[in-house]
């Protein structure tokens, strides 16, 4: 199911028209003037390698790609930074513990299910825990960085590229 578009003001209750506006179609209430931005859901995902340098990956239970292989992750909530939320999803989908190590990168993505998407890719250290599916994984484990299943989602796909580019110049730097 996709993301639902509004149709009526939030202020007023008018129903949302389209305009050019800013060089875009937007939406706009024309009985308050008000322009309805349809800005992008954040999510944040964790890239977590194990001492054998294996990537963690976990299945999906639930849609949007159930039974596809993805990072942990999920969306931002209110209050805390992406980051935080990287950590936080890890925790509760695999039931590690970790630290953040650094920003990978951040993709935009559209997604049928959600609309429009930032996902923001953090490398993660393991700190403690205790490996096990929950939440919305009904599986994970950790694969080669060379050698894993296909993953659900483009944004996961080009972050797990640039973490590999990343964890390559970390072994030719030592």
């Amino acid at each position: 199911m996709p993301r639902k578009q509004i149709k009526y003001c939030g202020y007023c209750g008018t129903a949302i028209a389209n305009r050019k506006i800013q060089g875009r179609s937007r939406l706009f209430c024309p009985a308050c003037n008000e322009i309805w931005y349809q800005n992008p859901i954040p999510a944040a995902t964790a890239l977590v390698l194990n001492d054998q340098q294996q990537i963690l990956l976990g299945k999906r239970k639930t849609d949007p790609q159930k039974g596809h292989w993805c990072l942990p992750g999920g969306f931002i909530e209110q209050g805390e930074t992406m980051a935080e939320a990287a950590l936080r999803e890890l925790k509760e989908e695999t039931g590690l513990v970790g630290s953040v190590i650094s920003l990978v990168d951040c993709f935009y993505q559209e997604s049928r299910f959600y609309g429009s998407l930032i996902i923001f890719g953090y490398r993660v250290s393991i700190q403690g825990g205790t490996l096990r599916a929950d939440d919305d994984l009904e599986e994970v484990r950790f694969f080669d960085l060379d050698n894993f299943p296909p993953l659900a989602f483009e944004s996961h796909r080009k972050l797990v590229a640039e973490f590999k580019k990343i964890v390559e110049d970390d072994r030719v730097k030592k």
